[in-house]
């Protein structure tokens, strides 16, 4: 009996740190862009639903692609398909914010990925794109490493 009841504590004392342990593993490997291609976004001017046939691991997220060849397209050169501000919506980032986005409201400009809330936000994003990401790429310094509950 006695055995029976340390192993129980033992169990019980470890489950806390096991329970961390896999909130680490899944955080790591969290599906970006909502499971989206994110290099169609560039090649195909369109979003495209990945698949978990190519995924790739890249900056603690998983990307998915629609096909092998995107795939390798996004190992050799990550930085260029990875969205700006870590795919959190770029208008949100504008004023300070972090807000999670639709993977059809979306625009590329000079090269980069940019993703919004919605079609509705992307509009006002659109008014000024230039204004934006100027207001963005200084924000997002500030609030890069802060929880998005934080703001």
């Amino acid at each position: 009996m006695k055995k029976i009841l340390m192993s129980f504590l033992a169990v019980t004392m470890l489950l806390p740190v096991l329970a961390q342990a896999a909130d680490k593993s899944f955080a790591q490997f969290a599906t970006a862009l909502r499971g989206y291609d994110a290099v169609a976004y560039q090649t195909e001017s369109k979003a495209v639903q990945g698949n978990g046939n190519h995924a790739v691991h890249h900056d603690g997220l998983t990307y998915l692609f629609s096909s092998k060849k995107n795939a390798k397209t996004f190992k050799k050169s990550p930085e260029q398909y990875v969205p700006a501000y870590n795919g959190y919506c770029a208008f949100g980032v504008s004023k300070g914010k972090k807000f999670s986005t639709d993977p059809e409201a979306f625009k590329v400009v000079d090269g980069k990925l940019y993703m919004n809330l919605n079609k509705k936000v992307q509009k006002l994003w659109l008014k000024d794109v230039p204004g934006n990401i100027t207001s963005a790429d200084e924000q997002w310094t500030d609030i890069k490493a802060t929880h998005p509950d934080e703001l």
